[in-house]
């Protein structure tokens, strides 16, 4: 497969997404056409109220054009194909992590699916997905055989300054909460907006992270 076929299956029309605080690459989706987070938007504390993917150059037509785009191409037969090729070919091996979706969710259980084949086909990768679609991935995970231990979708805590539920703890689910004041603080804030060298939201083990609201 060349480059631009696989932008133009996958809908990257310039490349995939540079997201400037963080290693790697990502891709995005519409945080608009998100399941659960459309309706937690219009929830007062919640942590989708205010939602960072609507402001900014997020909300420029130009942008928004492209994140639709990206979303009507998921369903294309050679999507997968596609999508591995580009983060094969883009990410740098000595820094090998990708961030799914920095703006927007999973759309439907396939959705999730597929982005389990990705990570299957690229092992070095490290995979992290923040996610409130808690139903449908708990459905896939139950249902996959092998999870793929470079794939972790981190469960995002609904409301502002809340832990996540008593499940989430029991099962050490990797989990996010904002404002919480318990667990890994995240260190962007105190370090220019930008990881830096942390690297917790692509590491399984770190169960519980801690954002700050933004």
């Amino acid at each position: 497969m060349k480059v631009k076929e696989a932008k133009e299956i996958t809908g990257h029309a310039s490349g995939l997404g540079v997201p400037s605080k963080m290693p790697g690459y990502a891709t995005s989706l519409p945080a608009s056409e998100c399941n659960v987070g459309s309706r937690l938007r219009k929830v007062k504390g919640s942590v989708c109220e205010g939602c960072y993917a609507f402001r900014g150059n997020y909300g420029t037509p130009s942008v928004q054009k492209g994140l639709h785009r990206r979303l009507a191409a998921i369903d294309r037969p050679r999507w997968v194909e596609a999508m591995t090729f580009m983060i094969d070919r883009y990410t740098d091996p000595d820094d090998a992590y990708f961030r799914i979706h920095d703006s927007g969710d999973f759309q439907s259980l396939e959705h999730i699916r597929q982005w389990v084949q990705i990570a299957r086909q690229l092992p070095n990768i490290k995979f992290w997905a923040p996610s409130k679609e808690y139903a449908a991935i708990r459905k896939v995970k139950k249902a996959a055989q092998d999870w793929p231990a470079n794939l972790v979708i981190r469960m995002s805590a609904p409301m502002l300054g809340v832990d996540g539920p008593k499940t989430w703890r029991r099962d050490s689910v990797p989990y996010s909460t904002v404002n919480h004041g318990e667990g890994h603080e995240c260190p962007a804030p105190t370090q220019d907006n930008e990881c830096g060298d942390c690297r917790a939201c692509w590491d399984p083990t770190v169960t519980k992270i801690d954002y700050h609201k933004h």
